[in-house]
């Protein structure tokens, strides 16, 4: 490979690593919340070993911290998945959420261990989840999209979605085409300029977080409005007044068409202003979040009651507005770290009367 080259080559992803590491610092300069700076360091760390391990020569010069470094970027499309659902999702980190990358980095050692063909196919099964996790990850950005409180993240999500999927496409032809055997002496460079962009377009972006976009989700129970806060507006007084009596009274949150739209109609005020007043006023960072509170708390009142004992599951899950029983199951265990069955359990064997031991 010509001298001016490798130089550029060198060039490119150094920019690359010089903007992810802005990026981490960034982070945690913008007051993220835990499961976001564990996302958030994972998947830079993960994609700067990339970075380096993508590149015959840089690799030549690791010695010692070759290891670490390959297993790190081997689960590097795990951890972007990661970092996508923490940051639009507001989910936290859990064993869950951390199995795609440690998939990724069993499939990728079996693909070291083995020799050709079979390292060849192992290598492809790899990228392919790879792009099923890329796929699923945009899909999350859109599909929530609507009901993000957060205007700073609305806003960040069309960028986001553009340049991931840029990434994602060009990323892919080129390591699939290494894996049957396609080689090319300006794969290495294009690859160094298409992770540089990605990376300097990121740190645009994430240099100047703030807090609304990183921020801690509210707690769980933040549920009423604070209509006695002195220096609320009165007129958004009185939209908070008109929403608690929707959501006590009416309990809107038991339509599971319910969508922040059909709950700006019945309030009566435009939906970006009810945005702003329930991530402003209540915390909450996404309306899934914030409808699924009264839910899971109503749910627990239900799995409680030894009267309900004989409800099953599912039938209460549907009668508080959840869709299926798979998205319910994830809420409550993600609000009380517990399954609604073990929920039920413990709750009615405490309910039980101890029975008496005779003296």
């Amino acid at each position: 490979m010509p001298d001016v080259i490798l130089t550029a080559e060198f060039v490119l992803r150094g920019m690359a690593i010089g903007a992810l590491a802005a990026t981490g610092v960034a982070l945690f300069r913008a007051g993220a919340n835990s499961s976001m700076r564990i996302a958030g360091s994972l998947f830079t760390l993960s994609t700067i070993a990339y970075v380096v391990n993508s590149s015959h020569v840089l690799r030549s010069m690791l010695g010692v911290y070759d290891a670490p470094l390959t297993l790190l970027s081997l689960g590097g499309g795990g951890y972007f998945w990661l970092f996508v659902i923490t940051l639009f999702q507001d989910r936290p980190i859990s064993l869950q959420t951390l199995a795609p990358a440690a998939l990724l980095t069993v499939v990728g050692i079996a693909g070291i261990a083995t020799e050709p063909p079979v390292r060849n196919g192992v290598w492809i099964v790899h990228n392919l989840i790879e792009i099923a996790l890329s796929v699923h990850a945009l899909y999350v950005i859109y599909d929530s999209w609507r009901g993000d409180l957060v205007e700073a993240r609305r806003r960040l999500r069309g960028p986001f979605l553009g340049v991931v999927s840029v990434y994602t496409i060009a990323m892919s032809g080129i390591e699939i085409g290494e894996s049957v055997g396609v080689e090319a002496w300006w794969y290495s460079l294009v690859g160094g300029g298409v992770m540089a962009l990605f990376c300097l377009a990121g740190s645009f972006v994430f240099l100047e977080a703030r807090t609304a976009i990183f921020g801690r989700a509210a707690p769980a129970a933040a549920t009423a409005a604070p209509i006695d806060a002195p220096r609320i507006d009165p007129a958004d007084r009185m939209t908070l007044e008109k929403l608690a009596e929707a959501m006590d009274k009416g309990q809107v949150w038991k339509d599971e068409t319910l969508t922040i739209g059909s709950l700006a109609e019945k309030v009566g005020v435009p939906e970006h202003r009810l945005r702003r007043l329930i991530n402003d006023n209540l915390g909450h960072r996404n309306f899934a979040a914030f409808v699924n509170t009264r839910r899971i708390e109503a749910a627990k009142q239900t799995l409680a009651d030894p009267a309900q004992a004989r409800t099953t599951v599912a039938a209460i899950a549907f009668d508080l507005g959840f869709g299926s029983l798979g998205p319910f199951n994830r809420a409550f265990k993600e609000a009380t770290g517990k399954t609604p069955t073990q929920w039920r359990r413990d709750a009615l064997d405490n309910a039980s009367p101890k029975p008496e031991i005779a003296s």
